[in-house]
């Protein structure tokens, strides 16, 4: 068994005590470090944040706040981890800490740990630059620069949002003297390969692909992890114990973005927050997708491979890769294999990816459609689960429909192409005529059932307006370049 230590708050500590279950909160807290506090144990409202030093583009350091609820403790070996109690203390307050006091940022004080490591990540972004003289700032972007999105999964139950926001807006740039914003400069920690057995259960962390493809292979009832966003819910609300979790997230394999002349190629286990960064507009269904997906908390630690490889018929990015006609690579100790996303479902929660096998990139072919749109449609507008989502990829020339392609979540067993939809706009007008009549389709697309997020006849309904709301986005558009 491999001796497990990380480096929390500057000081070097062992993972004693803990199982391979055991979540990164639970350990913190039984360690002594109490500030980071359990208020959903599923990652919705950020009481539990944690900084974690990640590789940055340039060899150095990003300081990333991330859900230590859902994080297993022995998925940390080698890392270095900042917790509320390790920006400063009583005597000395970090300027985060001390905006908040400020503003009156904090009431309870549940939350404001958490609040203070998702704020000190977005005070310790390289590229945060105060906006220059007559730049007109959004509501949701300070004159400081600093983005709001940043605390998104932060919840506050009693305090109100608007002195939170106020000491963010009020935050300066680090000092010469800030240790914390000195340690950027230096490279990020190296992964450790980790073999660690406890409480009936083994973590693997693979040194390679090929040795986890190898593993892959000799267990075939291996649980694959990334971000464990989807796992860490069934450990904490479920109980699950899995005999064996295999690590995949920090394999280089797995973490490219590259784009050629045919397609975009990006690696299943890049954290959704770098592939939107990475990417900068270039894929405008997808620069929709991401603000709408969870939070910035979980964006941080959740991948493409993660959302599709639960199957999940409510996940966020299947109708939106769906729209864009993505191609899944498989890989497997024998080789790889390529399949439309498409086929990739065939039950609830279950795909044609073999037990040997692990999602290794998702390809989107170029050149992308002209209209696209991904509309969720959920309770809140941000960190919710939808009700009905939907991607859009529409060609349009001369005013006909050439090509169309729409991805469903939410209204069957899996996410689905609604290919009856897409029949009755080929070929056709782009007019209302025609969205009227292919929005008939669209409603009775799927199979929606009714719970506690939606009924079946809300679910239908929102279907059918949603090719109608498109439709006038691109009238108006239209209107705007004419003008």
């Amino acid at each position: 068994m491999d001796e497990i230590t990380m480096t929390v708050n500057g000081r070097q500590r062992p993972l004693q005590g803990a199982t391979a279950h055991t979540t990164a909160l639970d350990w913190l807290r039984d360690t002594g470090l109490s500030g980071s506090k359990e208020g959903c144990a599923e990652g919705e409202c950020g009481a539990c944040a944690m900084l974690v030093a990640t590789p940055d583009d340039n060899g150095g350091t990003s300081w990333t706040a991330v859900n230590a609820c859902l994080v297993p403790a022995a998925a940390l070996n080698g890392q270095e981890i900042v917790t509320a109690e390790g920006l400063g203390s009583p005597d000395e307050l970090h300027p985060v800490q001390e905006k908040l006091a400020e503003a009156g940022g904090s009431q309870c004080g549940y939350c404001t740990p958490g609040f203070a490591c998702s704020m000190a990540g977005e005070y310790y972004r390289a590229d945060r630059a105060p906006a220059a003289a007559g730049d007109e700032v959004c509501e949701e972007h300070g004159p400081n620069g600093f983005d709001l999105h940043a605390l998104s999964g932060n919840l506050c139950r009693c305090t109100g949002y608007r002195p939170i926001r106020d000491a963010a807006y009020t935050l300066g740039s680090p000092e010469a003297d800030d240790e914390l914003a000195a340690r950027r400069s230096r490279p990020a920690p190296a992964t450790v390969p980790t073999d660690f057995s406890s409480g009936g259960g083994r973590f693997i962390r693979p040194a390679s692909l090929s040795e986890a493809l190898g593993l892959l292979r000799d267990e075939p009832t291996a649980l694959l992890l990334a971000g464990s966003t989807d796992l860490g819910v069934e450990v904490n609300l479920r109980g699950r114990r899995a005999p064996l979790v295999v690590a995949i997230e920090q394999l280089p394999e797995l973490r490219t973005l590259e784009i050629g002349e045919e397609f975009i190629e990006i690696g299943a286990a890049l954290p959704l927050s770098e592939v939107e960064r990475r990417l900068d507009g270039q894929v405008p269904l997808l620069a929709q997708l991401f603000p709408q997906f969870a939070s910035r908390l979980i964006r941080n630690r959740g991948t493409f491979g993660g959302n599709l490889g639960t199957g999940s018929p409510i996940g966020d990015t299947p109708p939106a890769l769906l729209a864009l006609g993505a191609r899944l690579v498989l890989a497997s100790a024998g080789g790889e294999r390529e399949v439309d996303l498409a086929d990739y479902f065939t039950g609830y929660r279950q795909t044609i990816r073999g037990a040997d096998e692990l999602i290794r990139a998702i390809r989107i072919p170029l050149p992308l459609a002209r209209v696209t749109a991904f509309h969720k449609i959920a309770k809140r507008r941000f960190d919710d689960i939808s009700s009905v989502a939907l991607g859009f990829a529409l060609d349009i020339e001369g005013g006909v429909v050439t090509a169309a392609r729409i991805g469903l979540g939410g209204v069957a067993a899996t996410p689905l192409r609604a290919y009856a939809t897409e029949a009755a706009l080929v070929g056709r007008p782009w007019n209302v005529a025609t969205v009227r009549a292919a929005s008939a389709v669209l409603q009775a697309e799927g199979t929606p059932m009714s719970d506690h997020r939606a009924s079946s006849e809300y679910r239908s309904l929102m279907l059918g307006s949603s090719l109608l709301k498109l439709y006038s986005s691109t009238v108006i558009e239209s209107k705007e370049v004419s003008a």
